[in-house]
């Protein structure tokens, strides 16, 4: 089988590697051509648009930022018209309703369409042990759990398209709440005078303790934020898709949306391209001064 790849960014680059290290017959497209070089030179056949990355093979993965994306590369009219007899794998992060939205588009042009969005990040991507959620009917999960299991060992039937997209963002709704309320408990002990080593000692042996909190003390501690495994510009975009899809659930969001302004802040801080915990900087600048 020859899959297609279409978005190289800091997630699609690892996850088509992985691909090509299988001996899997690849052909990639990114919108950046710049992206693609490594690919290329590990032995991808590169296409040049992405109608023809889909002609050329019989199952096409999408990494791309957003559904506007989607639509623009994969549901243009000359690149649908190519979807016949194909096979779509979504693994990028849209709410439910733009996956059901893509999966009937898809179906419309003679293809076939499953979900199949990740949690984890770049060490993940490189090592194959990101967490699969798939979305899918169980004969389509179980025809495509080998090509899936090249980016996680264990990839997960969640239920039918949508479920697994639901399931991505929630996930992402606790990335970006556990680290703003991790970064103000962290700024609030350090102007309390309080030795940030007794802090995570007792948070370690807590049952309030998320490993995600180690991950990210250094680069709050240190400012820095270069080299992004994920950016804040992402997570961003994956909280307002959070909160969209979340209004017609009758669910309070006043925290989620809270979150939401912080994020806001930082990218408006330049912190769009870094990685998300620069959010600790607005949080300990807002009470320099900021506001209240």
């Amino acid at each position: 089988m020859k899959v297609a790849f279409l978005g190289t960014g800091l997630m699609g680059l690892p996850m088509a590697q992985r691909l090509l290290a299988a001996d899997i017959q690849l052909v990639a497209y990114n919108r950046t051509p710049e992206k693609l070089a490594p690919l290329q030179a590990a032995g991808a056949e590169i296409a040049t648009h992405p109608r023809h990355a889909i002609r050329a093979a019989e199952c096409i993965i999408l990494m791309l930022t957003n559904a506007p994306a989607i639509y623009n590369v994969l549901l243009s009219d000359t690149a649908w018209q190519t979807l016949e007899g194909r096979t779509i794998i979504q693994m990028g992060t849209i709410t439910p309703t733009e996956s059901q939205e893509i999966r009937d588009a898809v179906v419309a042009g003679g293809g076939e369409y499953l979900e199949a969005p990740v949690l984890g990040s770049i060490p993940e991507a490189k090592a194959g042990e990101l967490n699969v959620m798939v979305g899918a009917e169980p004969e389509q999960y179980q025809r495509h759990l080998k090509l899936l299991q090249n980016f996680g060992t264990e990839p997960l039937l969640i239920g039918p398209v949508g479920s697994a997209a639901a399931l991505k963002l929630a996930l992402n709704q606790l990335i970006a709440s556990l680290t703003t309320s991790f970064a103000l408990s962290l700024a609030f002990v350090q102007r309390q005078g309080v030795d940030v080593d007794v802090f995570m000692q007792i948070l370690r042996d807590s049952p309030l303790y998320a490993p995600t909190f180690d991950k990210k003390l250094q680069r709050m501690l240190d400012g820095n934020y270069a080299d992004p495994n994920f950016p804040t510009k992402h997570l961003l975009k994956d909280t307002e898709l959070f909160i969209s899809e979340a209004k017609s659930r009758s669910l309070d969001l006043s925290s989620i949306k809270g979150v939401r302004q912080i994020l806001q802040t930082a990218v408006k801080m330049s912190f769009a391209d870094d990685d998300y915990s620069s959010l600790f900087s607005v949080i300990k600048e807002w009470g320099e001064g900021m506001g209240e």
